[in-house]
């Protein structure tokens, strides 16, 4: 289970990493009106701030199942299973949206969002 708890750490600071990613090694930036920057931004750094506002999106609904899988005890291994599943899900999904491979991100999005309905399917005995 330690390992499924580790995924929601790991989750709850990717949206972070991703801004770190937009923000990083640009002498421009501006810290007083650090939104109206990121907005002007192109390539990569536009889309590290795009992966930031999906990862926040993604990770409550996330973090939520997997507490609920942990309630209604589901076995463990099957959440650590989906837990691992999903942060490979989501490292490949930033991966592939600053690399700018629509496609690609959009499976690794969509395997993160059915790994999340699982958890959620199995909190109910399914």
């Amino acid at each position: 289970m330690n390992l499924a708890i580790a995924s929601v750490l790991v989750a709850g600071l990717m949206p972070f990493t991703c801004a770190i990613i937009a923000k990083a090694g640009k002498k421009s930036y501006d810290n007083h009106n650090p939104r109206d920057w990121l907005a002007q931004q192109t390539g990569y750094r536009a889309r590290a701030n795009a992966a930031q506002a999906n990862c926040f999106e993604a990770f409550p609904f996330y973090a939520v199942a997997v507490l609920f899988a942990s309630y209604a005890q589901v076995a463990p291994e099957r959440i650590e299973l989906y837990a691992s599943v999903f942060i490979v899900a989501r490292v490949a999904y930033i991966a592939c949206y600053l690399s700018d491979q629509d496609k690609l991100r959009s499976v690794a999005w969509l395997v993160g969002w059915l790994v999340t309905i699982g958890l959620m399917s199995a909190s109910m005995g399914f």
